[in-house]
């Protein structure tokens, strides 16, 4: 194995860290509501760029881990994570090919499935709590942030060559 390829593997996984960070990271009360899914959109990339090395094994892990650093119901996550990344992978090629505009509105509805998922596993199943429209919240400020994590994303896998 050459170091080259090591290297990208590592560039990903902090990448992955890092939205791992973003996503248990504190926020305010007013503001807790909006968070972006960090984590997920990071996974969606890289799953649209590289679907043959991080796709749905990749987020289930990731999605229990997350379950761990939260506390919450463990698997829940890594259901909502490989459930939506099997749906990015099924679909890459043409993702890769939207205009980013067109990315945008299919990562808000990423984000809409992947909280859907939580939902109905977590509340309905398990709990039993009214629906809440709240959760979609985050899936308008993810359009706003994708444009950036897209950007910064792509700058880091062709700087370092990340094939």
């Amino acid at each position: 194995m050459s170091a080259h390829i090591a290297n990208g593997r590592f560039v990903v996984w902090l990448t992955l860290f890092i939205g791992m960070m973003f996503q248990i990271m504190p926020l305010p009360h007013i503001v807790a509501a909006w968070r972006p899914d960090w984590l997920l959109m990071v996974m969606i990339y890289w799953a649209v760029a590289l679907p043959h090395r991080y796709s749905i094994l990749t987020a289930w892990v990731l999605g229990v881990m997350l379950d761990v650093l939260l506390g919450a119901t463990l698997g829940v996550r890594g259901l909502a994570f490989a459930l939506t990344i099997y749906i990015v992978v099924l679909h890459f090629q043409r993702i890769r090919n939207f205009p980013r505009w067109q990315q945008t509105i299919l990562v808000s509805v990423f984000v809409c499935i992947y909280h859907l998922v939580i939902y109905w596993t977590e509340f309905a199943i398990v709990g039993g709590t009214p629906f809440n429209t709240d959760m979609f919240l985050p899936a308008f400020s993810s359009i706003i942030i994708w444009w950036w994590i897209f950007w910064f994303l792509r700058n880091i896998r062709r700087r370092y060559k990340v094939r």
